[in-house]
């Protein structure tokens, strides 16, 4: 039988309070100056020191804005730290609005395929209502953006620049997300009046073009064809002229993006390491590169990173970055916040606890550009950030192992530094996540 607050039960937890002199100045301090300003350790601001034994050149940060596209940011940034040293340029930017534009568009066609996937599933049933929730968002992960890329190549932002509504997303979400749920009922209506799939294909293709249309007018259309013009460091012309955005990416980053490995450290019972996993309905494009995923232990992903970096490439990585991290100093630490002893209370879960019980999963995308090794172990890792130059030390932010080690969740990583067992491990096929498993949360944040 359920209890109810009593008013004895209130007068002792104030009793309480008010029986330690202390709690008075705890009070004050945080009521007057916030919770994260009041509990901060100023010996963890000292000690995450924006030096690093080992770095990656990269440039200008990038800044996503009022948008979710952290995780298109990060992708894009792995490639232009590529491209400007290869091609000597400095602070050049991929389009973001580009890759933006051709992922809401066959984030739509998912969802619609999607909605007539479970048209026989109940309506307040669980994953029709997951569907329904979020039919699209600015959100994603690597492998969404792999498939983008595969058939959309990428463009110079010179091609393609930033529109008010893509730096600004919440707006375009909004109508979005109310006409993909319009058409999701008349689909779904097509199929209990036993339409044939071909008509249903006719009346979906009908709301693509509406979509597309929406899409063109707040973004922009992506262009066929571009000329690349462009004046290196040593102040050289050079020009492209009519290339394809396929091509462009071909020629001017030139990575094999099938030679990249998403890797996860989930420490929950049922994803032992060393499987490999996918998550039902999570995807862009139809038909396009399958979410993938290999999980390792932590100081196994840490090694890849690592390794990777020592090799002068940067790591893309997803985290959840609202935890223990303060902005303005850039830092992300474990010991940033002393929330225990502020309000005498017990926060801690373990990293498996925190995904089981929905207090963390992957919020943020962002890349690793550095780390710092003493006698060969890392201590802090340097981090660059897609909100700009305002934040941090000039954008870029520092994390510490332990952060690293508590809410890191996925890294990318090139499958020659996998040992022989970690591809074979890799060859196998996923167990498949159900779409709500917390590995199949998206970095959306801004």
């Amino acid at each position: 039988m359920a209890k109810e607050i009593s008013t004895s039960m209130i007068n002792a937890f104030s009793d309480k309070i008010q029986s330690v002199a202390q709690n008075k100045v705890i009070q004050d301090a945080i009521m007057n100056n916030g919770i994260n300003a009041a509990t901060m350790n100023s010996e963890a601001v000292v000690s995450m020191n924006p030096v690093f034994s080992e770095e990656v050149e990269s440039g200008k940060v990038t800044d996503q804005k009022q948008s979710g596209r952290c995780w298109m940011f990060a992708a894009l940034n792995t490639f232009r730290h590529k491209l400007s040293g290869t091609f000597n340029l400095k602070d050049f930017e991929l389009s973001q609005n580009y890759t933006l534009f051709w992922d809401k568009f066959e984030k739509a066609n998912y969802f619609f395929e999607s909605i007539i996937d479970t048209a026989t599933e109940p309506l307040d049933g669980r994953l029709v209502s997951w569907l329904m929730e979020t039919p699209q968002q600015d959100g994603g992960q690597w492998d969404m953006l792999v498939s983008i890329i595969e058939k959309y190549g990428v463009v110079p932002k010179q091609a393609m620049p930033e529109t008010f509504q893509s730096s600004r997303t919440l707006q375009l979400n909004r109508l979005l997300n109310a006409k993909l749920r319009k058409d999701a009922g008349v689909l779904r209506e097509l199929s209990a009046a036993g339409k044939s799939r071909d008509e249903i294909e006719k009346t979906k293709t009908e709301m693509l073009s509406d979509i597309y249309r929406l899409l063109a007018f707040s973004l922009g259309e992506p262009p066929k064809t571009f000329d690349f013009e462009y004046r290196d460091e040593d102040k050289n012309f050079h020009r492209d002229l009519g290339i394809t955005p396929q091509q462009f990416f071909k020629k001017y980053v030139g990575i094999k993006l099938e030679d990249y490995v998403p890797v996860i450290n989930a420490p929950t019972e049922d994803k032992p390491y060393k499987k490999t996993y996918t998550v039902q309905y999570l995807g862009t494009v139809v038909g396009g590169h399958p979410i993938k995923y290999l999980n390792v232990d932590m100081e196994t992903l840490k090694s890849l990173a690592i390794s990777q970096i020592k090799d002068n490439e940067s790591v893309w990585f997803g985290c959840d970055v609202v935890q223990y991290s303060e902005s303005k100093h850039g830092i992300l630490d474990t010991a940033l916040f002393d929330y225990a002893t502020a309000f005498d209370t017990d926060f801690q879960m373990t990293k498996a606890e925190r995904l089981d019980n929905k207090h963390s999963c992957l919020t943020h995308a962002m890349v690793l550009t550095g780390v710092n090794l003493v006698d060969g172990k890392p201590n802090r890792w340097k981090v660059e950030n897609s909100w700009g130059e305002k934040v941090g030390t000039k954008g870029y932010f520092v994390m510490s192992d332990p952060w690293m080690d508590e809410y890191t969740y996925q890294v990318v990583i090139n499958k020659k530094y996998l040992s022989d067992e970690l591809k074979t491990a890799f060859a196998q096929d996923p167990v498949e996540l159900k779409p709500w498993d917390p590995m199949g949360a998206l970095a959306m944040m801004q």
